[in-house]
């Protein structure tokens, strides 16, 4: 065979990611003496990184006699492609220790790259330093490239000031910027250049649209999915499928998430695995885990992130049991866990009390797999000691785990140690929550109940004038229903809604019923100094006793409702919604601040712990 043939092959591997042929071709160099033969080591290189094979590549690279910048551009690329940043940029000294070269603009390229995978600023700023230092410093290419790692480094002024140096920008410098602004929320700034922008691609969409979604602007991102729609852009990368699947997740909308669901059918994307990912995470945080369920039963090839997207929205449903169980069927199917795999398997044993099994896993993160605990893992085995009762234990990981307790940490346990009764613990736990200068009301609410059960009546006075400082700048409570393409948001208090009276007749009904069955209200979280029928009236115009109010009124008799709440639900609603689920026999689904609750027949998933 022609040496020009074996050219053109390797070339056709790479293009088609066709690793077998690429190994075939390799060993057909090697029979014919050909393997250090003109352009083809570095041919040979390169489709071995681009097939996926970077052990491959870098053994054919340590083979290699003669390395120039192509070698090296072609072995960074590999890495960068196999998502392995930090080898990247360590073999990086040696193309000026080993081979005495200088980096060319595609070494800097690679090397821009492997700094935004990692998100490293501070290597990224040193990366472009040497690059402004070196003879390619006008090349737009790597300008580009800096464009997009300041962009996924949160730094959109950084981005600006290269963007502005290139001199002929093309789609991939355009792309870059409008990201840079999109994900940094700066919506104006990102419109302008998008706007400016020479040309409307799907890929300059898809930056706009993903980079709001990431930034929090979920439902511009909607508006500027219909307006990419309208003009007829044809969606040939399922990119921005993707992200406006998590926008539905976001906002926890089921009926919008099932036509996005629908589009992807139609387009022919449902057996893309990133998609089926986001579609699992996104039924899971509509509450709808069975529809979840649905999608990674009928996944063909499923990934570390398939796998932890259902076990950790199975574990947030409060089914424990059953998260446990397919953790046990990754691990059988030779997938590796990951460190958010093993938050959602801690947080699920912990609301079932399995101690030994939580310790374990905790144990196995860090010897089997070789994760090192973030304060999250910490405060999910918290969680899980002091719910069980092991308080001790509890609070001398405190004193051991490498990191300052933050506010949930505290707030974790303190709430255990007054479902236990530990008065003299959680006093101590409650200086050391009140040392943080807590942001969240409800911690506020817990620990005046802490104090007030000590009777420690000066810092009850402390805690409850904090609170009523805190009123102004309090995010109000609210709750929203997703009926089909039907979306209400209620408010604590609301009084202005078409259907007051309708709702107001309704809630009263069932507060009888409730109190024929033993109801009494629990005032407790309610801190203004006001006579018990006022603070009751309060209690009774919560935003998530609106919201199913109104659900009952506007749904299909027998439908589940599903509640979306940004505050914690106070003990006294959570009380109510269970008796209005037996009261009515209906399934009533809410997704507070901090977890799941399904009510059904008069009992919740979270076992009364939350």
């Amino acid at each position: 065979m022609l040496v020009s043939r074996y050219f053109l092959l390797l070339q056709q591997c790479a293009r088609r990611n066709a690793p077998n042929i690429a190994k075939k071709l390799h060993a057909h160099l090697l029979k014919n003496g050909l393997r250090g033969y003109g352009p083809l080591p570095n041919t040979l290189l390169d489709a071995y990184g681009k097939c996926g094979l970077p052990g491959d590549a870098f053994s054919l690279f340590e083979e290699m006699p003669r390395r120039d910048q192509v070698s090296w551009a072609s072995i960074l690329t590999a890495y960068n492609q196999a998502n392995l940043p930090r080898r990247t940029l360590s073999i990086f000294r040696a193309v000026l220790v080993d081979d005495g070269l200088r980096p060319d603009h595609f070494v800097y390229a690679s090397l821009v790259k492997a700094c935004a995978s990692l998100g490293s600023i501070r290597l990224g700023r040193q990366v472009h330093a040497s690059f402004l230092l070196s003879p390619f410093r006008a090349d737009d290419v790597t300008k580009s490239s800096l464009v997009d790692m300041y962009a996924k480094c949160g730094s959109p002024d950084d981005a600006r000031a290269v963007f502005d140096s290139i001199l002929v920008k093309n789609a991939v410098s355009w792309t870059a910027m409008i990201s840079a602004y999109s994900r940094s929320g700066l919506k104006s700034h990102a419109m302008a250049i998008f706007q400016s922008a020479p040309a409307r691609t799907l890929f300059s969409w898809t930056a706009l649209i993903s980079g709001l979604v990431q930034s929090g602007n979920n439902v511009d991102a909607f508006h500027l999915f219909i307006d990419m729609r309208r003009e007829g852009v044809d969606i040939v990368d399922p990119l921005v499928l993707s992200s406006i699947v998590g926008a539905c997740a976001n906002l926890a909308m089921l009926a919008l998430g099932k036509q996005i669901h629908g589009l992807v059918v139609v387009l022919g994307y449902e057996s893309c695995l990133f998609i089926d990912n986001a579609l699992i995470d996104t039924y899971a945080k509509c509450s709808d885990i069975l529809g979840a369920k649905d999608i990674f039963n009928g996944m063909n090839h499923r990934d570390v992130v398939s796998w932890t997207s259902i076990i950790v929205g199975t574990a947030q449903h409060g089914k424990a049991e059953e998260a446990l169980e397919l953790f046990d069927k990754m691990v059988s199917t030779g997938v590796k866990p990951n460190e958010v795999t093993f938050v959602g398997l801690i947080y699920a044993c912990s609301h079932v009390g399995l101690v030994k099994r939580g310790r374990s896993l905790f144990n196995s993160m860090i010897k089997d797999y070789g994760i090192t605990p973030s304060l999250q893992h910490y405060t999910c085995l918290l969680d899980l000691l002091s719910r069980s009762g092991h308080l001790d234990e509890a609070e001398n990981l405190i004193d051991q785990m490498p990191f300052q307790p933050d506010e949930p940490t505290w707030a974790a346990i303190l709430s255990a140690c007054k479902q236990h009764g530990k008065t003299e613990m959680a006093v101590r736990i409650a200086d050391g929550l009140l040392s943080l200068k807590p942001e969240d009301p409800s911690s506020y609410i817990l620990l005046s109940n802490i104090y007030a059960r000590a009777a420690m009546w000066d810092k009850v006075a402390k805690i409850r004038k904090t609170m009523a400082l805190m009123e102004v700048r309090k995010e109000p409570g609210y709750s929203c229903i997703d009926i089909g393409k039907e979306n209400q948001v209620f408010y604590a208090g609301e009084t202005t809604h078409p259907m007051k009276d309708e709702i107001f007749c309704l809630l009263k009904e069932l507060d009888a019923e409730m109190r024929r069955r033993g109801y009494v209200p629990d005032t407790s979280s309610v801190l203004h100094d006001m006579e018990q029928q006022e603070k009751e009236k309060q209690l009774f115009w919560h935003s998530e006793r609106l919201a199913v109010a109104y659900g009952l009124l506007k749904s299909v008799p027998g439908t589940v409702i599903r509640i979306v709440k940004n505050l914690r639900v106070c003990g006294d609603c959570h009380t109510v919604l269970k008796f209005i689920s037996v009261i009515i026999k209906r399934d009533i689904v809410v997704r507070d601040a901090n977890r799941y609750h399904h009510f059904k027949g008069g009992t919740c998933s979270c076992n009364d712990f939350w």
